[in-house]
């Protein structure tokens, strides 16, 4: 089920970013499997990756291999003979001193697109230092653009890094690369950094500053909360609204709307009377609740949306009818991204238990019977 049907993709498991570049593959057909340690490690979900929390880790099969084991880097080189991909998360050169680099894995499967998801990248001064979403971004001028005016950069969660400049990134180039291999017959690496996404991220940013029309302090531009007409309102009930309403015929409906007739909301773009309209309709919007907000401006081309919480947004009547959201064993979670007429996606399954699938795959995959029993007399699974 999905348009990736029919690729088989080995993921080495780790945190973050890796595995999820691997659920947005899994939730569009592509068979994933994961070569777990045989002690399971920590998750931001809690311990192990098969705890139905561990969203990020939904869809696939687990096998549990100790790397270290007599003959697990063989039973790993026989499964990627017979993949399309590989995924890992790892520090520069930690798969080469495993055996598993670029290398010795294209020597064993030429047509082999290995992907390589690191935060600074497999080159550069900084790549084998230690870090997370929050310092990728702000390498970039991602971070720095990001919060109040007068105030200090404001985290995004780790949209930005991690899954946007990271995720995303190497699921493109995977793709990307798995079609150039079909008529080339040659694998390759993608080597995909989240600082390199990030910065990709920030190109109309980056444009927008050449040409003057943005400046290096947050809080004062057309998109980063400075505009009046940009922003996120508090409503009378200690909730908020949002508003974007950008193209003058957007905001002549604002306007119309909130009741903005005085003349000093004539001059749209006139930067200096930003912050004292920013206030005047700061007032405005906490002298009604949020739901009357909604019932005024949902759905016109205010460009208006109310700021849902996380136990809001699935139950909002857009996303229940889009089918935004699932429930997966008791877990509320987004369903797969984005649809497609003909072949669609769907959640393949919860994230699997460590080791649950290790002889079914190695079977499946091409290991003999007695190849298996020996890795088990190892313990190398």
């Amino acid at each position: 089920m999905g348009p990736l049907t029919g690729l088989k993709i080995i993921e080495f498991a780790g945190l973050g970013p890796a595995p999820y570049c691997c659920m947005l593959l899994a939730d569009l057909g592509a068979e994933v499997i994961t070569i777990d340690r045989k002690a399971p490690g920590w998750q931001p979900g809690g311990a192990g990756g098969g705890n139905r929390f561990n969203v990020w880790n939904r869809g696939r099969k687990s096998v549990a291999i100790d790397l270290k084991a007599p003959g697990a880097i063989k039973t790993c080189l026989k499964l990627i003979e017979a993949a399309d991909a590989l995924v890992e998360g790892f520090r520069p050169g930690v798969m080469e001193r495993l055996g598993l680099g670029p290398e010795l894995c294209l020597a064993a499967n030429p047509k082999l697109v290995y992907g390589r998801m690191t935060g600074w990248g497999q080159t550069g001064p900084l790549s084998n230092a230690a870090g997370h979403d929050i310092n990728y971004i702000a390498l970039t001028g991602a971070l720095h653009a990001i919060g109040r005016a007068g105030e200090k950069p404001v985290p995004p969660l780790n949209l930005v890094g991690d899954f946007g400049g990271g995720s995303l990134f190497l699921a493109f180039g995977l793709v990307a690369a798995l079609l150039e291999a079909k008529n080339s017959g040659k694998g390759q690496v993608v080597d995909a950094a989240m600082t390199d996404g990030a910065a990709s991220l920030m190109a109309m940013s980056y444009g927008l500053r050449a040409a003057g029309m943005m400046n290096d302090t947050r809080g004062t531009n057309l998109l980063d909360g400075g505009a009046p007409f940009y922003d996120t309102y508090e409503t009378a009930d200690g909730k908020w609204v949002a508003i974007g309403a950008l193209e003058p015929q957007f905001y002549a409906l604002l306007r119309e709307k909130a009741g903005l007739t005085d003349a000093v909301w004539d001059q749209q773009m006139e930067t200096k009377n930003w912050p004292a309209l920013k206030e005047k309709l700061g007032d405005v919007f906490k002298s009604k609740t949020r739901d009357v907000w909604c019932a005024l401006m949902e759905g016109t081309d205010v460009c208006f949306a109310p700021v849902l919480s996380m136990e809001e947004a699935p139950h909002h009547p857009h996303n229940v009818a889009r089918g935004a959201f699932s429930d997966l064993e008791g877990v509320i979670q987004p369903a797969p991204a984005p649809r497609f007429s003909r072949t669609p996606g769907a959640v393949q399954g919860p994230p699997p238990e460590t080791g649950a699938d290790t002889e079914q795959v190695l079977t499946a995959w091409g290991l003999a019977p007695d190849d298996i029993q020996t890795l088990k007399e190892k313990q190398a699974i």
